[in-house]
């Protein structure tokens, strides 16, 4: 309540400590999170998309999560998608009064073509955003999967909404800016949903990005350490060779390394398991 007579160091303080609420409202919504992946999981195993909807910082962190898949998991661009209120634009120049149409994400949805197996997630900090209110209404018009992620108790479960994750952080040091503690919980939680997401589907051996593609120097650097981590009498010539061999794909060169065999028939075995390196190995 006296923040404007703070320091800058006790306003540090102050924010800090408060964001300890931010992992803990996390944590108390892990039932929900995890019945939330498990059901995303199958339906990504099956073709089907994770759309991101939302406005304002919510819609940003949705497209922030979505745009850093691909690199990270070499996912397919169209597999996660971020939506914001008032397109791209808004990522740069606030457009607040588009969370206020209800209808707003009609003509985007429309032109996603949403199926049964796709699954839309509505993120509004308050939860009563009628812009991603509205989304989940109309996308559950095609029978898709539906959830909501919130930062504030909703009182009634929106019936177009299957699944509801509640992040209770409660009021913010800058009463009503929901970027802070709000948005770092937000943050976090995509962050899982895509991390657990990706990892059971095999794009995470250990806990290494191995489901990479050396297209420039950086990953070409990183998959010859993770090569060279994971066969470890593989000098770092040899693991670039193998890259070169695995025409860039670096579980192909860990399976020919470690299972014998040439880029050809390791590709082969990695599909039949669905891109899983560990149940290749173990075989």
């Amino acid at each position: 309540m006296a923040m404007e007579l703070m320091n800058v160091p006790e306003i540090i303080i102050l924010m800090a400590e408060d964001h300890r609420t931010a992992t803990e409202a996390v944590l108390g919504a892990s039932h929900a999170l995890s019945t939330f992946i498990e059901t995303l999981v199958d339906r990504m195993r099956d073709g089907g998309r994770l759309v991101y909807i939302g406005a304002g910082t919510s819609g940003r962190l949705g497209v922030l999560d979505a745009s850093e898949c691909p690199p990270t998991f070499q996912s397919d661009p169209d597999q996660v998608v971020g939506i914001i209120a008032g397109g791209d634009a808004s990522l740069r120049k606030s457009s607040e009064g588009k969370e206020d149409d209800p209808d707003g994400a009609a003509e985007v949805i429309a032109a996603l073509s949403l199926t049964p197996r796709d699954t839309v997630l509505g993120i509004a900090a308050g939860g009563t955003t009628p812009y991603v209110m509205g989304a989940l209404r109309i996308a559950k018009q095609s029978n898709t999967m539906t959830g909501l992620l919130t930062c504030a108790p909703v009182k009634q479960e929106p019936s177009s909404c299957d699944h509801l994750i509640m992040l209770d952080t409660g009021p913010e040091v800058l009463t009503g800016s929901t970027r802070l503690k709000a948005g770092s919980a937000t943050k976090l939680a995509l962050n899982i949903i895509t991390t657990a997401a990706f990892t059971r589907l095999g794009k995470v051996h250990e806990n290494l990005m191995v489901d990479l593609r050396a297209t420039n120097a950086k990953l070409k650097d990183r998959a010859i350490r993770i090569l060279m981590q994971l066969c470890p009498d593989v000098s770092r010539e040899g693991a670039a060779k193998s890259l070169d061999s695995a025409r860039g794909s670096l579980k192909t060169a860990v399976v020919m390394h470690r299972n014998g065999v040439g880029a050809p028939e390791a590709e082969r075995r990695l599909a039949d398991a669905r891109g899983s390196l560990r149940a290749v190995l173990d075989q």
